[in-house]
Protein backbone atom coordinates (compact mmCIF):
# COMPACT_ATOMS: atom_id res chain seq x y z
CA UNK A 1 0.00 0.00 0.00
CA UNK A 2 1.19 3.24 -1.02
CA UNK A 3 -0.02 6.96 0.13
CA UNK A 4 -1.85 7.54 -3.25
CA UNK A 5 -3.15 4.51 -3.32
CA UNK A 6 -5.27 5.30 -0.12
CA UNK A 7 -8.93 5.23 -0.32
CA UNK A 8 -10.46 7.95 -0.95
CA UNK A 9 -9.15 8.71 -4.08
CA UNK A 10 -8.10 12.23 -4.92
CA UNK A 11 -10.65 12.66 -7.69
CA UNK A 12 -13.48 11.04 -5.28
CA UNK A 13 -12.86 13.77 -2.72
CA UNK A 14 -15.43 16.75 -3.31
CA UNK A 15 -13.33 19.71 -4.29
CA UNK A 16 -13.62 23.14 -1.85
CA UNK A 17 -15.72 25.67 -2.78
CA UNK A 18 -13.74 28.45 -4.25
CA UNK A 19 -15.44 32.04 -4.02
CA UNK A 20 -15.07 35.30 -5.51
CA UNK A 21 -13.46 33.87 -8.87
CA UNK A 22 -15.23 35.76 -10.95
CA UNK A 23 -18.92 36.14 -12.16
CA UNK A 24 -18.81 33.22 -14.42
CA UNK A 25 -17.97 30.68 -11.39
CA UNK A 26 -21.46 31.40 -9.95
CA UNK A 27 -19.99 32.62 -6.59
CA UNK A 28 -18.10 35.88 -8.07
CA UNK A 29 -18.18 39.34 -6.27
CA UNK A 30 -19.99 38.96 -3.09
CA UNK A 31 -18.83 35.52 -3.09
CA UNK A 32 -22.81 34.13 -2.25
CA UNK A 33 -23.26 36.03 1.18
CA UNK A 34 -25.67 38.63 -0.27
CA UNK A 35 -25.19 42.27 -0.60
CA UNK A 36 -24.73 44.31 2.67
CA UNK A 37 -24.85 43.68 6.21
CA UNK A 38 -23.58 42.32 9.23
CA UNK A 39 -23.89 38.52 7.96
CA UNK A 40 -21.67 39.58 4.56
CA UNK A 41 -18.85 41.06 6.92
CA UNK A 42 -15.70 39.72 7.33
CA UNK A 43 -16.37 37.95 10.86
CA UNK A 44 -19.83 39.52 10.45
CA UNK A 45 -22.99 37.27 12.70
CA UNK A 46 -24.17 37.91 16.22
CA UNK A 47 -22.34 35.91 18.59
CA UNK A 48 -23.67 32.49 19.49
CA UNK A 49 -26.50 32.61 21.78
CA UNK A 50 -27.83 35.81 20.85
CA UNK A 51 -31.19 35.90 20.23
CA UNK A 52 -32.02 39.23 17.86
CA UNK A 53 -32.51 41.34 21.25
CA UNK A 54 -35.14 38.95 23.10
CA UNK A 55 -33.78 37.52 26.78
CA UNK A 56 -31.44 34.63 26.03
CA UNK A 57 -32.28 31.39 27.04
CA UNK A 58 -29.23 31.48 30.19
CA UNK A 59 -30.77 34.60 31.41
CA UNK A 60 -34.67 33.52 31.06
CA UNK A 61 -33.94 30.05 33.22
CA UNK A 62 -33.86 30.40 36.85
CA UNK A 63 -30.12 30.18 38.61
CA UNK A 64 -30.01 28.08 42.00
CA UNK A 65 -27.07 27.17 44.09
CA UNK A 66 -23.29 27.10 43.53
CA UNK A 67 -20.59 24.39 42.40
CA UNK A 68 -17.96 23.44 44.54
CA UNK A 69 -15.21 23.84 42.75
CA UNK A 70 -12.68 22.13 45.19
CA UNK A 71 -15.14 19.06 45.11
CA UNK A 72 -13.13 15.12 45.34
CA UNK A 73 -14.95 12.74 43.13
CA UNK A 74 -13.92 9.11 44.41
CA UNK A 75 -13.82 6.15 42.18
CA UNK A 76 -15.96 4.07 44.60
CA UNK A 77 -14.77 0.03 44.61
CA UNK A 78 -17.42 -2.56 46.61
CA UNK A 79 -16.03 -5.24 48.78
CA UNK A 80 -17.65 -7.55 46.60
CA UNK A 81 -16.07 -6.29 43.41
CA UNK A 82 -12.44 -5.90 45.24
CA UNK A 83 -13.10 -10.07 46.19
CA UNK A 84 -14.11 -10.83 43.12
CA UNK A 85 -11.07 -8.72 40.76
CA UNK A 86 -8.27 -10.40 43.44
CA UNK A 87 -9.67 -13.55 44.17
CA UNK A 88 -6.42 -15.85 45.95
CA UNK A 89 -4.73 -12.15 47.21
CA UNK A 90 -4.78 -11.37 50.42
CA UNK A 91 -2.68 -7.71 50.09
CA UNK A 92 -4.37 -4.99 47.68
CA UNK A 93 -2.58 -1.71 46.97
CA UNK A 94 -3.75 1.39 44.84
CA UNK A 95 -1.48 0.57 42.12
CA UNK A 96 -3.14 -3.08 41.72
CA UNK A 97 -5.96 -1.23 41.56
CA UNK A 98 -5.33 0.83 39.03
CA UNK A 99 -3.60 -2.02 37.04
CA UNK A 100 -6.84 -3.77 37.11
CA UNK A 101 -8.68 -0.96 35.52
CA UNK A 102 -11.07 -0.70 38.93
CA UNK A 103 -10.29 3.36 38.86
CA UNK A 104 -8.62 5.39 36.97
CA UNK A 105 -4.67 5.65 37.76
CA UNK A 106 -4.37 8.77 39.83
CA UNK A 107 -8.05 8.92 40.50
CA UNK A 108 -9.12 8.87 44.34
CA UNK A 109 -10.52 5.39 45.69
CA UNK A 110 -13.25 4.90 48.22
CA UNK A 111 -14.42 1.34 49.33
CA UNK A 112 -18.06 0.69 49.86
CA UNK A 113 -19.06 -1.85 52.15
CA UNK A 114 -21.29 -3.95 49.49
CA UNK A 115 -20.84 -7.70 49.87
CA UNK A 116 -18.79 -10.34 52.32
CA UNK A 117 -15.36 -11.48 53.01
CA UNK A 118 -14.81 -15.15 52.62
CA UNK A 119 -10.76 -14.60 53.50
CA UNK A 120 -9.24 -11.74 54.90
CA UNK A 121 -7.74 -8.73 52.79
CA UNK A 122 -5.44 -5.96 53.68
CA UNK A 123 -6.92 -2.54 51.49
CA UNK A 124 -5.03 0.38 50.49
CA UNK A 125 -7.21 3.19 49.47
CA UNK A 126 -7.60 6.84 49.72
CA UNK A 127 -10.78 6.23 52.00
CA UNK A 128 -13.33 3.75 53.51
CA UNK A 129 -16.78 3.77 54.49
CA UNK A 130 -17.64 2.45 58.20
CA UNK A 131 -19.19 -0.40 56.65
CA UNK A 132 -16.39 -1.38 54.59
CA UNK A 133 -13.67 -0.94 56.92
CA UNK A 134 -15.69 -3.16 59.62
CA UNK A 135 -16.07 -5.58 57.26
CA UNK A 136 -12.56 -5.93 56.57
CA UNK A 137 -11.46 -5.54 59.72
CA UNK A 138 -13.77 -8.26 60.69
CA UNK A 139 -12.77 -11.18 58.46
CA UNK A 140 -9.15 -10.50 60.03
CA UNK A 141 -7.86 -8.00 57.13
CA UNK A 142 -7.26 -4.38 57.88
CA UNK A 143 -7.91 -1.03 55.65
CA UNK A 144 -5.15 1.52 55.71
CA UNK A 145 -6.36 5.13 54.84
CA UNK A 146 -3.77 7.08 52.33
CA UNK A 147 -3.14 10.79 52.45
CA UNK A 148 -4.40 13.06 49.62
Amino acid sequence: MRLHELYPFAEERKARRRVGRGHGSGLGSTSGKGLKGQKQRSGGGPRPGFEGGQMPLQRRLPKRGFTNIFRVEYAVINLDRLAASFEGKDEISLDDIYARGLAEPGEPVKILGRGDLASPLRVEAHKFSSSAREKLEKSGGAARALEG
